[in-house]
């Protein structure tokens, strides 16, 4: 269970459940694919010492709405965005892990005043993995084209949460049972749920259009300062990407770490290291 009090709003005509803890600059977490906010329950608590930390659950996850239409990146940044305006914050740090920091780098695009610093985790840009797909790539990225057919994958998930969330986190991390018991029963309760299968699936199928929302802006590079962190021993990100080349492209003042002995779980698998990492980066981090 998420051992945090979770608050819910409307905002961006949709019904967002978030966590909201600590007091000072405020830090927003966004998770990944297959996680839900529950994701974050390591940081919490070490980053709301210092700050105030929003972490919600994306659209189509977890207990946010999981509505027909929006999940293109540019929407579900507003989604964010939305939420920082009913809660009456006006500037972030922004943390966006896997699906999170696609949400999150379309986020420091289009409302650049939102975001002092950004942080990206275990992530290839969404143009920069259409750009360079081959046949090795698409290999390791066989989830991204399955979850792009219509309705086929909730057919063939339904009753079989557990094993298909069992095969991407043993696969996904460095330690095939770093997510296990309870965290891993966490995740399974949350995508049986009604339109959970389907809410992320259509996070995947808006592909098209990120990519061209992406395109669109590519020469423009993100200013705020830009930590680019990954997993060393993940095949589809760490292991066929050069990653600071890659996020070179994407922002000017980057500075860019693998994580050693890790997957693409990093906060889960080495949650310390993220701690430190985060920790340093935000030290100067005011409001």
């Amino acid at each position: 269970m998420n051992p945090f009090v979770s608050h819910t709003v409307r905002a961006n005509g949709i019904r967002q459940n978030f966590i909201d803890a600590g007091n000072g600059a405020p830090v927003v977490l966004l998770h990944g694919f297959p996680e839900t906010n529950y994701a974050w329950r390591h940081q919490i608590p070490v980053l709301a010492a210092n700050h105030r930390v929003i972490a919600p659950d994306l659209r189509g996850y977890g207990e946010t709405e999981k509505p027909a239409t929006g999940y293109d990146k540019r929407s579900m940044a507003q989604d964010i965005v939305a939420l920082l305006d009913t809660l009456g914050i006006d500037k972030v740090a922004l943390v966006g892990h896997d699906r999170g920091a696609r949400v999150a780098t379309r986020l420091a695009k289009d409302h650049p005043q939102r975001v002092d610093r950004l942080v990206v985790m275990d992530n290839v840009p969404t143009r920069i993995v259409a750009r360079e797909l081959n046949a090795s790539i698409a290999k390791a990225y066989w989830f991204f084209l399955f979850h792009l057919v219509p309705d086929l994958p909730e057919a063939l998930i339904a009753g079989n949460e557990a094993k298909w969330l069992r095969w991407f986190f043993s696969d996904w991390a460095y330690d095939p049972a770093a997510i296990s018991g309870e965290a891993f029963d966490t995740y399974v309760r949350a995508y049986s749920a009604p339109g959970a299968v389907r809410g992320a699936m259509s996070d995947y199928r808006a592909n098209a259009v990120d990519v061209q929302q992406d395109l669109e802006d590519a020469h423009v590079r993100i200013a705020c300062p830009t930590l680019a962190l990954w997993g060393a021993e993940f095949e589809a990100v760490g292991r066929m990407f050069d990653m600071p080349q890659v996020w070179a492209e994407m922002a000017e003042n980057l500075r860019a770490v693998a994580i050693e002995r890790c997957g693409h779980l990093p906060h889960e698998e080495r949650p310390e290291v993220v701690h430190g990492l985060l920790m340093e980066f935000l030290q100067d981090w005011r409001g």
